[in-house]
């Protein structure tokens, strides 16, 4: 997803976007314990997007602080 669209969610709507990417992280990690996983790259990418939803949840939260 790309930064912008992620910036103009709400924060109910990041929040669900974080409980979404930890669970495909979760499954991720499933499969490459069993052996299914195919791309293991899948789950750095899958990381990377929690930091970002993460990052931006923070930035609003600061933000809300500043007002």
């Amino acid at each position: 997803m790309e930064l912008k669209k992620m910036r103009d969610m709400t924060e109910a709507e990041l929040n669900n976007e974080l409980k979404k990417l930890k669970n495909e992280l979760f499954n991720l990690r499933f499969q490459h314990v069993t052996g299914q996983l195919e791309n293991p790259i899948k789950m750095r990418d899958v990381k990377k997007e929690i930091a970002r939803v993460k990052t931006i949840i923070r930035e609003k939260e600061l933000k809300k602080a500043q007002v």
